[in-house]
């Protein structure tokens, strides 16, 4: 009866659990400065009369619900930060701050983990076990928040942790998992190209600084497609190229930079050197000086296989939820890796692909929306998954 106690409950909580999203949809804060944002969980928790932690390594709020019966410590995770892009929808509760939205469901996910919270403390005198609601700040810029927070103990005595991300483009009523890694290592660099420039009609008393970028973007190419076995996926991508000149000016420096995703530790270890070695030789025989930086950022999300089985076997039992997928591996990243690094758990995607929408707008686009009936149902697996890991032997 436990559970369906929590299903009705989550259900009468459904228009709450919207307006905590459109709340926080409309006024978005990036990361690393999320005050705003922190201080409304926190207060939710407050006025409720949740024990509740701020500034936990940094923004972080960490709320902890102990039931009246001895048991398991389960963690449950939300980001919350918003993202630099300014929102171009049409929507009633679109963002009112310019430049700044929550363009990847994070609001999404802290309407999850509140509403879910305040069903499982109304539930408290039938629960066994402690239950404790990691509300993470900055997801989205490396270093991220979860190092920091993990550093100030959020994870303290926490026996397993499991999170979900809201996923637009899975259709709403689907749970997709995976053993293993599931999101890839996020990983940055940056190189300046410093040539000598001069007049366009005598290159041949310059260094080209755009040549010079141009031969090592074509040769950065060739790491994945002839350095890398196959058989393990690897994404080497230049994404901005600056040399700004006048027209009849050839470049003296050129800017480059770009990230690196993987999923095994060894081949990221392997690219990161073969960069390197690319950018010296290719500047080395132009005769040109460089400067170059590689920034590590979050290592690959790698659920373990327990956990990820009995996560599925809980979602089995969530009448609203109509499909249970594989999940392909994802080159996107996510600090959620971390605190798998120091408990046992897994991460999913609940499907939250928006109604009648035939394409509907990757994360991170201006026009990015979800499915709001997904928040129902990632509180419900959520919920099922920490009550039911009391049980686990």
């Amino acid at each position: 009866m436990t559970i369906q106690t929590l299903f009705q409950k989550l259900e009468q909580s459904y228009d709450e659990m919207v307006n905590i999203r459109r709340y926080l949809h409309q006024h978005p804060e990036l990361s690393f400065q999320e005050v705003q944002t922190a201080k409304y969980i926190a207060d939710f928790y407050k006025n409720l009369g949740i024990e509740v932690k701020e500034n936990v390594g940094g923004n972080g709020v960490v709320a902890r619900i102990k039931g009246k019966y001895p048991g398991k410590t389960v963690a449950l995770r939300a980001d919350f930060d918003a993202l630099p892009i300014h929102e171009e929808t049409d929507l009633p509760y679109k963002s009112k701050v310019p430049g700044v939205m929550h363009a990847c469901g994070h609001d999404g996910h802290t309407a999850t983990l509140l509403v879910l919270a305040k069903t499982l403390f109304e539930m408290k005198d039938e629960l066994a076990g402690e239950y404790v609601m990691i509300h993470q700040h900055a997801e989205e810029f490396a270093p991220g928040g979860a190092i920091s927070m993990i550093q100030d103990g959020c994870l303290e005595g926490v026996d397993v942790i499991f999170g979900t991300h809201l996923w637009s483009p899975v259709p709403c009523g689907t749970i997709s998992y995976r053993t293993g890694p599931i999101m890839a290592a996020a990983d940055r660099f940056e190189i300046k190209i410093q040539g000598y420039g001069g007049h366009g009609a005598q290159p041949h008393k310059t260094k080209d600084a755009i040549v010079i970028a141009s031969q090592l973007v074509m040769n950065l190419q060739q790491i994945v497609s002839r350095r890398v076995d196959p058989i393990d996926s690897a994404v080497v991508t230049v994404a901005s190229f600056v040399a700004e000149n006048a027209f009849n000016v050839i470049a003296d420096t050129a800017k480059l930079s770009g990230t690196v995703r993987t999923f095994n530790e060894n081949v990221r270890d392997f690219i990161e050197e073969e960069i390197e070695r690319i950018v010296k030789g290719t500047c080395l025989a132009a005769g040109c000086e460089i400067e170059y930086e590689y920034h590590r950022g979050y290592p690959a999300v790698v659920n373990h296989e327990v956990e990820t089985d009995f996560l599925v076997s809980c979602a089995k039992n969530v009448a609203d939820v109509e499909n249970i997928v594989m999940a392909a591996p994802e080159m996107g990243g996510e600090d959620f890796a971390y605190y798998l690094q120091h408990v046992k758990g897994t991460f999913f995607f609940t499907g939250a692909e928006p109604d009648n929408v035939e394409n509907p707008y990757p994360h991170h686009h201006p026009k990015f929306d979800i499915n709001e009936k997904a928040l129902l149902i990632a509180a419900k697996t959520l919920g099922t998954a920490a009550l039911n890991y009391q049980t686990v032997e």
